[in-house]
């Protein structure tokens, strides 16, 4: 088993972490880092609660360490966290700025400890069916993609407060726009052109609340949204190609399972139901198909599992933190681009 720390104990590990951590036979959940309190011994009463994240890393037991707290610790937690000897995984976005990023890159090599992004949206169901789709080139040649991440919430958030203040790593576009950039970066690779318009649209807002980022590939053309003012959502994901399209509703199930305190244990967990499946309309060996597309079983877990298998035999690692920087990157591009007004050239990424 992989002796594991959380670095903090609020919604995302609680939600997105410790659920796998504490169910999957290949780690043992030992140690939290509370600044204030014990709220995580509450819950796994085996756990070691300590301070800081220099008490912790005194553990030589822990072999690896979570890092979920505020996006303005993600660098020097990961840098100090692998010079002590352990391999880490950073909640995304994976720091502020490519900087950043670049040197946790180098500290990797350097110290030979793994540094992961946690991107579990690559493991829900509406990305895992889009992915088997384009494999299978049921659309054609694709030309179009748009993908959205919107919510409605008019009023001031009552967690997680930090990201509407005006600090580095705070906003919508470093929040959701990194699982929407990253599954476009691994469906589609690095695009040639990015067109921004990032606002502010909510009347107390202090950090951007809005994104369109716009995405030139050449044929294909891939817009990516997100809002707060939407009550009435309208398609998850849209993909148009040369043979057909598919279109998306509705949201991957299990973020809003684990809120409720549902354990990640059954073979079930991940599934879509039936009247969530997207519709595809395409030509399948010359006939015209109108149906439901079955949705791929998703499963955060599966980030674990290729972790494990990463630390323990050498596996590729899948989450790398070349990825992470190139998010980061496309973030300060889109920063660039909606403030310049203009289409800009995508350069810098890995």
């Amino acid at each position: 088993m992989i002796r594991v720390a959380l670095v903090s104990f609020g919604i995302s590990s609680k939600t997105f972490h410790a659920p796998f951590l504490t169910t999957m036979p290949e780690y043992e959940l030992v140690s939290v880092v509370e600044r204030n309190g014990a709220a995580s011994k509450a819950k796994y009463p085996n756990v070691k609660v300590v301070n800081s994240i220099e008490a912790l890393l005194k553990d030589d037991s822990v072999e690896l360490v979570i890092i979920t707290a505020p996006n303005e610790t993600h660098y020097p937690y990961a840098k100090l966290a692998m010079e002590a000897g352990k391999h880490v995984v950073v909640e995304k976005p994976f720091t502020n700025t490519t900087e950043e990023a670049l040197q946790l890159i180098e500290i990797s090599k350097a110290t030979g400890k793994i540094c992961a992004v946690y991107q579990n949206r690559r493991y829900v169901a509406d990305y895992l069916t889009m992915k088997e789709i384009l494999q299978k080139k049921l659309l054609g040649e694709l030309h179009e993609f748009e993908a959205h991440y919107d919510r409605y919430r008019p009023d001031p958030r009552t967690y997680g407060l930090w990201r509407e203040k005006p600090i580095p790593g705070s906003g919508v576009l470093y929040d959701l726009g990194s699982h929407l950039i990253d599954q476009a970066l691994q469906l589609f690779g690095h695009p040639k052109y990015i067109t921004a318009d990032i606002r502010k649209q909510k009347a107390y807002s202090l950090v951007d609340d809005y994104f369109e980022l716009r995405l030139d590939y050449g044929f294909l053309k891939v817009l990516l949204k997100s809002g707060m003012l939407v009550r009435e959502m309208g398609p998850r994901y849209l993909m148009h190609g040369t043979k057909g399209s598919y279109i998306k509703y509705g949201e991957d199930p299990q973020e809003e399972r684990l809120k409720a305190g549902e354990l990640p244990v059954s073979a079930n967990w991940g599934k879509e139901p039936e009247n969530q499946f997207g519709l595809i309309h395409t030509e399948v060996d010359g006939k015209i198909i109108r149906e439901n597309y079955p949705s791929v079983q998703g499963g955060y877990g599966e980030f674990y599992k290729n972790l494990y298998q990463t630390i323990r035999n050498g596996a590729p690692l899948m989450e790398t933190p070349i990825h992470g920087h190139n998010v980061i990157k496309m973030i300060e591009l889109a920063f660039q681009s909606s403030e310049m007004q203009k289409k800009i050239e995508v350069i810098g990424l890995l």
